[in-house]
């Protein structure tokens, strides 16, 4: 049985909102040297490569990748990430994923940074879903969705064409 599913970002309209976040990036990190662009494992840290990307073409901020990964079914055990704690200690950091559905993945993530003295921390996102159950919020966000909850979102940032459709 094929499942229906319904476009809500072309690959057309995901390259324009990744090049609007990396802008509203830059503006909120004009004053510092550097800015670490912290994606959550897989489609947030492939979100986060190619806001990178535009931020570099952009500005001449110093922007350094971070992968976060966390264990989605049990997000109480270690996060992980590829820089150490000095890398980011007193600095800018942006934690990116490419939808906020719950906020589960979202606030284990921050907890993660929490532990370390940091002069700035936002969240970015491509979709943010209305279905929050912890009290964190998408500073950056591409499109904002109302949903039902059996429904689910589904973003593709690999390969030629991006496209983030509900099914």
């Amino acid at each position: 049985m094929a499942v229906n599913k319904h476009i809500i970002l072309n690959h057309q309209e995901i390259n324009h909102k990744i090049k609007r976040i990396a802008y509203q990036i830059y503006e909120s990190n004009v004053d510092e040297n550097e800015v670490i662009l912290a994606g959550i494992d897989s489609n947030g840290y492939l979100f986060a490569k190619k806001l990178k990307s535009n931020l570099d073409k952009i500005s001449d901020l110093k922007s350094t990748l971070c992968k976060v990964v966390i264990d989605k079914k049990n997000p109480l055990s270690e996060v992980k990430t590829s820089l150490v704690t000095e890398d980011y200690k007193n600095k800018s950091i942006v934690l990116i994923d490419d939808v906020l559905n719950s906020g589960s993945t979202l606030i284990y993530g921050v907890k993660h940074f929490l532990n370390v003295p940091l002069k700035q921390f936002k969240t970015a996102v491509l979709v943010n879903r209305n279905h929050k159950k912890y009290p964190v919020k998408a500073d950056f966000k591409g499109i904002s969705l109302s949903t039902s909850l059996n429904e689910h979102v589904e973003v593709v940032l690999d390969g030629k064409q991006f496209e983030a459709y509900l099914k």
